[in-house]
């Protein structure tokens, strides 16, 4: 166990290293100079060019580029070139909120998605299984940030039911936080359950064809016990792969929900920098939400062997 975690660590390092040098050339190509914008129109050519010496834009990117690395190694982030702030704070502050809205809604559509998946292939091309069918098809073939739109527009201001944007913080007041989450996570629980609704219901189709399978049957099992005591484990496994990369894509892609809703998140943060051309916010976002996708598949990797005995981590 403790090599194969290690060797994994191993392999995420490359990809770390990779996405850092991708994420810190490519945003140098974005138009716009983060000195000029922070001093406005009426800025000197002499004023921006001591502002580049001061935050150390006058340097040649590779220089930069291996300062920055060497930083991140220390833990240092930087400092936000428009706040003054170091950014990693900034980062650990806002990804809880993030990290909150993604986590209520990836484990209420797991509860919801995978037993109506499998129920569906249980009874293939029934009239259940055509209705399971057609809502995740539907449910996938909404935008997630016109989805966002349509529930507060009907929650928000029709029904006047639910705060329209806006956050409040659980630990400030618990009922109003579940107040203003409820729309974001309701949200993305409405998309990410059509992908998995999909994705269960395509391995039960799989793992049912298999002998242990029939030979359950033919030993007098019900299909309530066979569906969940010799179906489920096996046909889980493929489904929680993919909710391991349904939780990394949705840190890295939240933004366009915490946009809608006015969430101070960690895509919210990211936004921001880019329009403000802050280096530093934007490297330390992009580079933490790859961090975090590692971690959640070595994750995601660590618990198959609760779902199927067979695999063993060597």
């Amino acid at each position: 166990m403790g090599r194969f975690i290690l060797s994994r660590i191993a392999m995420g390092v490359p990809t770390l290293l990779i996405v850092a040098a991708a994420v810190f050339f490519l945003i140098r190509l974005i138009p716009g100079d983060p000195a000029s914008l922070m001093l406005g129109d009426m800025a000197t050519p002499e004023t921006v060019a001591a502002l580049h010496r001061e935050l150390g834009l006058d340097k040649p990117l590779p220089v930069q580029f291996v300062l920055w690395l060497g930083q991140i190694l220390t833990g240092d982030f930087g400092r936000s070139i428009t706040t003054d702030l170091p950014v990693l704070p900034m980062i650990l502050d806002r990804f809880g909120i993030s990290a909150t809205i993604v986590a209520i809604a990836v484990a209420l559509a797991t509860l919801a998605a995978v037993p109506a998946g499998m129920i569906a292939a249980w009874h293939q091309d029934s009239a259940l299984d055509l209705g399971f069918i057609a809502v995740a098809t539907l449910l996938l073939s909404i935008p997630t940030f016109w989805l966002g739109l349509l529930l507060l527009l009907l929650f928000g201001l029709e029904l006047g039911w639910l705060p329209v944007i806006g956050y409040v913080s659980l630990a400030e007041d618990f009922r109003a936080g579940l107040l203003y989450l409820t729309l974001p996570v309701l949200t993305l629980f409405l998309h990410e359950t059509g992908v998995i609704i999909r994705m269960a219901r395509a391995s039960m189709l799989e793992v049912q064809r298999l002998d242990y399978i029939t030979h359950a049957r033919a030993k007098g099992l019900s299909e309530p016990v066979v569906l969940w005591r010799h179906g489920f484990r096996n046909a889980f496994a493929p489904t929680w792969t993919l909710i391991g990369l349904i939780l990394g894509n949705l840190l890295g892609g939240i933004a366009v929900v915490e946009t809608v809703f006015t969430i101070p998140g960690l895509g919210r943060l990211l936004v921001d920098g880019i329009f403000a051309r802050d280096y530093p916010v934007i490297q330390g976002c992009l580079l933490f939400i790859a961090g975090a996708y590692v971690l959640v598949n070595l994750i995601v990797d660590l618990c198959y062997p609760v779902f199927d005995p067979r695999v063993t981590l060597n």
